[in-house]
């Protein structure tokens, strides 16, 4: 029943970037959270950041018209907005580390109840190093995890403690699943909008730590993308 319900990549995607501020420093993770970049809110001009040396990129280049010199860490093509600037990744990682980034979203595992973030690995299969995420994770000023709410099998990704290697520890603050909108404060999950169509309960089932509530429970509300 809840596969019937659960948002798709594109509608988690959009209401993360409903949360963007105007002006804000983003760096959004390879793969899913690279979506983000599409649903930028009218009248807000957000400056994304890229880990491999691009500040101030924009949207994909049309089919036929890329330019392969200009990439992302996902090393897919990207297009400059006016004043955006190219630098050595060192740099790049300096920005990070010094703080200046104002909110990383990246994808995730596992999120535990705690905040801490796996990504990266599951036992044998993965990356074979966790890369710049361990980096973000720390370095910016929030951190935001775009997930289904479980994984193929059906078990929860938001757990009270991760069993797969942690790319950072007390990390996370929000997470945007399929199902939910969820804070993570004081060591608990405080569940802050679910689809109407969901109960609590059956929320709470394939959610595998509990979940709090400090106040009303918004819906979440999303456009058909």
């Amino acid at each position: 029943m809840l596969d019937d319900l659960k948002l798709s990549n594109a509608q988690i995607a959009w209401r993360a970037a409903q949360d963007i501020a105007d002006g804000a420093y983003v760096n959004l993770g390879i793969g899913f959270p690279e979506m983000v970049a599409q649903y930028t809110v009218e009248g807000r001009t957000p400056i994304f950041h890229t880990e491999n040396g691009i500040l101030n990129f924009g949207q994909a280049p049309a089919p036929g018209e890329e330019d392969w010199d200009m990439i992302n860490a996902g090393k897919k093509a990207v297009t400059l907005k006016p004043g955006a600037s190219f630098f050595h990744h060192a740099d790049s990682f300096a920005m990070v580390r010094g703080g200046h980034l104002d909110v990383a979203i990246l994808g995730a595992l596992q999120v535990a109840q705690t905040g801490d973030l796996a990504n990266w690995r599951v036992g044998n299969k993965g990356v074979p190093a966790v890369g710049g995420a361990m980096d973000l994770v720390h370095g910016a000023k929030r951190v935001a995890v775009l997930t289904d709410h479980v994984t193929k099998k059906g078990e929860p990704k938001l757990v009270e403690s991760c069993t797969f290697p942690l790319t950072g520890v007390a990390c996370v603050t929000r997470i945007y699943t399929s199902l939910a909108v969820v804070d993570i404060e004081d060591g608990h999950f405080v569940l802050r909008e679910k689809l109407a169509g969901i109960s609590m309960e059956d929320l709470q089932s394939v959610t595998g730590a509990p979940l709090h509530t400090d106040g009303e429970v918004g819906d979440l509300i999303v456009p058909a993308l």
